[in-house]
């Protein structure tokens, strides 16, 4: 045995896999199955070695899924940079700047209509005119509480979720427009040159929607004489 192969760390069975990462085999062999760890080699049908990097690319994967709570499509973009050398520390800045942090219990459908006060049917309406918009499959976090809870009183106010959908039209509109603007601004950038410049222009675009919508609003309010007035309608 040369001293290179002393020092190389065996491949791992399954069992031993399993144990070195505390995953089931059902999930190491789906993140097989969708390439985010490498196939094993075969030595017969029934005997598979894997590589011990395994180990640690489990371990990210499972990072990447607990703390950012990414998408396995997203994880395998992100693996595929890290395999070719590029620095992925741009694009998880940028996931933080977008998605915050994303550590939050997720509340089934029963448990959102118990603490935000909405009906089952109320949040289904709601949901069907992007007006509730889950990022998750799972659940619903702390943000889609805060939004249910103060769309129920706006429904116990007289509101009706159809009154409320120029809200996503427009919000279409706006996004269309500063995904346009980014991509001429960064479509020849590298991708870690794009991610820094993108985690820019969303901080700026999360300031610039806040402070213009809530600008025309009050300068509507200051130039009207009193609640009533057709000035607000203009």
């Amino acid at each position: 045995m040369t001293p290179s192969s002393a020092k190389r760390p065996k491949d791992l069975r399954m069992k031993e896999l399993m144990q070195a990462t505390g995953l089931p085999k059902s999930t190491l062999l789906y993140y097989v199955d969708q390439e985010l760890l490498p196939h094993p080699r075969k030595t017969s049908p029934n005997m598979a070695f894997y590589a011990p990097q395994c180990v640690e690319r489990a371990a990210f994967i499972r990072s990447l899924q607990s703390e950012y709570r990414l998408p396995l499509a997203k994880i395998k973009t992100i693996l595929q940079a890290r395999d070719r050398g590029v620095d992925i520390a741009p694009m998880l800045a940028l996931n933080q700047v977008v998605f915050g942090d994303q550590n939050d219990e997720l509340l089934s459908r029963r448990e959102l209509c118990r603490l935000s006060g909405l009906t089952p049917a109320q949040l289904e309406s709601l949901e069907s005119r992007q007006l509730l918009l889950p990022l998750s499959k799972d659940g619903y976090d702390a943000q889609d509480l805060a939004m249910a809870s103060m769309l129920a009183k706006g429904l116990a106010q007289g509101v009706e979720a159809e009154d409320l959908t120029f809200y996503p039209k427009l919000a279409r509109q706006i996004v269309d427009q500063e995904m346009g603007l980014r991509h001429r601004l960064t479509h020849d950038l590298s991708a870690e040159q794009d991610a820094a410049r993108t985690a820019i222009m969303v901080q700026a675009a999360r300031a610039m929607r806040g402070y213009v919508i809530d600008r025309i609003f009050q300068l509507r309010i200051a130039a009207a004489s009193y609640l009533k007035d057709p000035e607000l309608l203009r």
